[in-house]
């Protein structure tokens, strides 16, 4: 553990160092693209943060590799350095989009050869644990489809939910999360050197998502573009892909004692087969109400709209960052709760905890003009805008028209409503306030 630590880490510092520079390099390269009808943020803000997150990937595996135990994990398998191929193609394919804004079809036609370039190397699903069958084998045609399917579901699936500040990356961080204590109870609980290469891909993404948040959360300085969203969503899939597929279930040795004993038992090998799909579940969700909205109205399923998820979310009244925490609760809801139902299924509590989060996840939804407000000793810890107001005693309107009378040779003073552009710099939809210089330098 303390390894996996440390190679996380590594992996979130380096990102997070990298992302300052990268930033500066992206100002200057141009990759600062205009604002879009169906973009929420109102300044041109630079991409191309993949940059930062792909050097974060190689160094946390770089480390890795120079680990006592986690060395072993390169020398028994070829699964990192499949996973470090692909993504150094898919990170490749993202940057010259991010930069010169390539076509749909040739950015999914990259997908497909990165996760080809994955199966050749060895990271592929070799057979699958199907309930009331068994194990069940793949031919190679069959693993080979499986493979390239999973992966290129799994990184559009990210890459349609990068549209607020944070919220790629806090989700799939939240996800790395919950893979992350799955494989590792495989691998230590189970004693399986299968899951390790899984575990470490769940280390290296939980690091490089860590380490770009701060510098990606609203108002964001910079976005991860498609060079950052395609590549989570690639190492995530990787991950998916070497505990499903590489990993036999019949290892596990739980088949044994009564039919129900054994259906108990048996909840952790299914659980491969339900937790790549629980931890992006909310992406999946908008990719095919997006397809369908698309498709019903006569368009292509790739052009951009503004009926995403997270765009409804603004619409029907909450703020950026309380419609970004609540796709964080509802993607830990899910994924959380399929890892604790795979540790003991026979607990009515964890579906009566689900049940009752649930709740309150549809509560959040349905007020989103409530501003929940601190008491007054916990006041000096939180944000100013949940402090509770306090009451100001009125003004004579005597004193207020004495003090808006202009002295001897000044002008008349001109009253500026709020919200309009001008007052403290800027509005969100104005611009800022214009100085004349020769009135300032006239006045020095």
């Amino acid at each position: 553990m303390r390894e996996y630590l440390l190679t996380l880490c590594v992996t979130a510092a380096v990102t997070y160092l990298l992302t300052g520079p990268v930033r500066k390099f992206a100002i200057v390269a141009g990759a600062m693209p205009e604002i879009r009808a169906r973009d929420v943020h109102r300044e041109p803000t630079p991409r191309l943060g993949g940059i930062a997150m792909f050097f974060g990937l190689c160094a946390g595996l770089l480390v890795a590799d120079h680990l006592k135990n986690l060395n072993e994990v390169f020398a028994r398998s070829n699964e990192p350095r499949a996973l470090l191929s692909g993504a150094a193609l898919i990170w490749l394919i993202g940057v010259l989009d991010d930069k010169f804004e390539i076509d749909a079809l040739i950015k999914l036609g990259g997908q497909m050869i990165a996760a080809g370039v994955m199966v050749m190397q060895g990271l592929t699903i070799l057979w699958l644990p199907v309930p009331g069958i068994g194990t069940v084998s793949l031919t190679q045609g069959q693993s080979t489809l499986l493979t390239v399917a999973l992966v290129v579901v799994t990184i559009n699936a990210v890459n349609f939910v990068d549209g607020l500040d944070g919220l790629a990356a806090g989700m799939v961080c939240i996800a790395a999360a919950a893979f992350f204590m799955y494989a590792y109870r495989i691998w230590y609980g189970y004693g399986l050197e299968p899951a390790a290469p899984a575990t470490l891909f769940a280390a290296v993404l939980m690091g490089m998502c860590l380490g770009f948040l701060p510098h990606n959360m609203h108002p964001a300085r910079i976005f991860m573009g498609d060079s950052g969203s395609m590549l989570i969503g690639l190492v995530l899939a990787a991950g998916a892909i070497s505990i499903t597929g590489q990993l036999d279930p019949d290892s596990l040795n739980l088949f044994y004692g009564s039919e129900r004993a054994t259906v108990h038992q048996t909840v952790p090998v299914y659980i491969p087969l339900l937790l790549p799909l629980t931890i992006i579940a909310v992406p999946a969700a908008d990719l095919v109400l997006a397809i369908v909205r698309r498709t019903w109205r006569g368009q292509s399923p790739f052009a951009a709209d503004r009926g995403h998820l997270h765009h409804r979310l603004l619409e029907i009244g909450h703020s950026h960052s309380r419609a970004v925490l609540i796709m964080y609760f509802w993607s830990a809801l899910i994924a959380f709760g399929a890892l604790a139902y795979s540790v003991n299924s026979a607990s009515l509590w964890i579906v009566l905890g689900i049940v009752v989060l649930s709740a309150v996840g549809l509560i959040l939804l349905l007020l989103p003009r409530f501003t929940p407000r601190a008491p007054r000793w916990a006041e000096a810890f939180v944000p100013p805008r949940y402090r509770r107001r306090a009451v100001l005693e009125p003004v004579p309107a005597a004193v207020t028209a004495e003090e808006d009378q202009p002295e001897p040779g000044e002008e008349p003073r001109t009253p500026v409503g709020a919200g309009v552009s001008g007052v403290n710099g800027a509005t969100a939809i104005g611009g800022r306030a214009q100085l004349d210089r020769r009135k300032t330098e006239s006045s020095r």
